[in-house]
């Protein structure tokens, strides 16, 4: 950092001077703080730090961001309100210094980012969520709502286009995420141990680092197709490699003690999904996907069919045994499994009611439970804690109408059957790998969103953005290649030649 400023100011080249200012501040801010109780003065200077250090040198401020998602934690706010620190302050942060950058770089941005497909689905996605709140149910939220999806997808995904430039940079940001996420593992395993890894405690060893344990688990899942992005890219058998295995093996047995069915469900749907990609079948799996869904919701809701598969109230409980737990939901009784049911009909119900615009984004917890159908309600649809509708799919089509709906899902298939393709057109194996890596993330993430609904989480919702980024960025160099003659951009993606650079990134060459 003190060499960027350097540069940028020669005039404030001496170390010791800087230093001596520095600590001045410091001790000013800090005194006045404690002689006038204005406590929050104490942290102007590490403000004042940041602003220096994302004046000279943003991408690795952005890079410290992505390092906090693992660490952050949930802090509840008056009147219904949430942040997440340190995550949510320096989002909003780097969005304002994005909207900064982008105003001065305007006449020299380059186009193609901004104009590629997904981009343009992302912002007729934030600007049907803009839509959907003026004609909201409750209007505060649904803005609160609009206001963290555009800092979001302004910092996790238009911000990082102009940051992440290669593979290199993906390699850089996984391992400054690494590190806090070990290290919060490490933390949760050492106090679940304390509590012999029961399935009954793995709430309470958490916080601060996790909401809940599908929190946790989405944020190992999605971290996994990462962590097989840096073993792929280390030298096999070499010191470096064989740690990163053991680290891959320990963190497999950190999702398992998650105890989380959709992290396992996921998991597998990412190793399913490799050899997929790798067979260009992705389009057809979709076409299935789609069709199987349309004839299910078409059975269910012909002649209300679903009201045959309402549990039975005095013997859908709570278990205390993982083995319980598996045996309830093959038989119909896991409380957990049948209040997502309880919450899906009265989702239902609500899309019907309002099927254009929605309820307004943030609003199913404040209308659903007048929507809902009493046989099918479990001894929680209390719903105290104030929990979503447990479906992100079915979330857009309450609060965004059927609108929101179909742009979203047009954006993720259009993801997937795209990055199939720019996954064939790479030639570098550095840059085939970081396509791969994004997309297999990508699926763990949708895996999760079929029965959750995390996007709008920093635990997701970051990675889901920068995967996105990810892949526009190696479109986009694919595209200069085949311009310049350097690659066919119609390759069917056979073995990459091996002609990147030895070394770089901890590849082999």
């Amino acid at each position: 950092m003190i060499e960027g400023i350097r540069q940028r100011f020669p005039a404030l080249s001496d170390q010791q001077w800087l230093f001596g200012l520095w600590g001045f501040l410091l001790l000013f801010f800090f005194t006045v703080g404690v002689v006038k109780e204005w406590y929050f003065l104490v942290f102007a200077p590490l403000v004042l730090l940041l602003a220096i250090w994302t004046l000279v040198d943003p991408k690795n401020v952005f890079f410290l961001l992505m390092a906090c998602v693992p660490i952050s934690t949930e802090v509840v706010l008056p009147n219904g309100f949430g942040t997440d620190l340190p995550t949510e302050p320096l989002t909003v942060w780097l969005m304002l210094v994005a909207l900064a950058l982008f105003l001065w770089r305007l006449p020299r941005l380059q186009g193609f980012p901004l104009t590629h497909p997904i981009s343009l689905l992302l912002v007729a996605h934030v600007g049907w969520i803009f839509i959907s709140t003026l004609q909201s149910e409750s209007l505060l939220i649904s803005v609160k709502f609009l206001l963290a999806k555009i800092w979001y997808v302004a910092v996790f995904y238009f911000f990082a286009i102009q940051l992440i430039r290669d593979e290199k940079d993906v390699l850089r940001m996984v391992w400054w995420i690494f590190w806090p996420l070990v290290f919060s593992v490490a933390v949760i395993m050492a106090r679940h141990a304390g509590y012999g890894f029961s399935f009954d405690q793995v709430h309470k060893v958490l916080h601060p680092f996790q909401r809940n344990h599908v929190s946790y688990a989405g944020t190992l899942a999605v971290f996994m197709p990462l962590l097989w992005y840096l073993i792929s890219g280390v030298r096999r058998f070499s010191w470096k490699w064989m740690g990163l295995v053991v680290v891959f093996g320990w963190l497999l047995i950190a999702v398992y003690l998650t105890y989380t069915r959709a992290a396992y469900v996921a998991l597998g749907l990412a190793l399913g999904a490799y050899f997929i990609f790798r067979l260009r079948m992705i389009r057809v799996v979709l076409v299935g996907g789609v069709l199987g869904v349309v004839l299910l919701a078409g059975y269910m809701l012909v002649g209300n069919r679903y009201l045959q598969y309402a549990p039975n109230y005095d013997t859908t409980v709570t278990h205390n045994e993982f083995s319980s737990l598996i045996e309830a939901t093959a038989k119909g009784e896991d409380i957990s499994t049948m209040e997502r049911v309880y919450r899906w009909v009265a989702a239902t119900q609500m899309s019907r009611a309002e099927p254009v615009f929605g309820f307004g984004p943030g609003n199913f917890v404040t209308f659903y439970q007048s929507y809902s159908v009493n046989s099918f309600r479990t001894y929680v649809s209390r719903n105290e804690e104030k929990s979503g509708v447990h479906s992100y799919f079915l979330l857009l089509l309450v609060e965004q109408g059927w609108p929101g709906l179909i742009l979203f899902l047009s954006l993720s298939l259009w993801v997937l059957a795209h990055g199939e393709d720019v996954y064939h057109r790479t030639q570098d194996p550095g840059r085939k790998r970081a396509v791969m890596t994004v997309l297999l993330a990508l699926v763990v993430i949708y895996a999760f969103l079929i029965i959750n609904d995390m996007i709008e989480t920093d635990k997701m919702g970051s990675f889901f953005f920068v995967s996105l980024a990810i892949l526009v960025r190696m479109d986009e160099l694919n595209r200069k290649e085949a311009l310049s003659g350097k690659t066919d951009p119609r390759d069917d993606g056979g073995e990459p030649q091996q002609h990147a650079q030895p070394g770089v990134g901890g590849q082999s060459s």
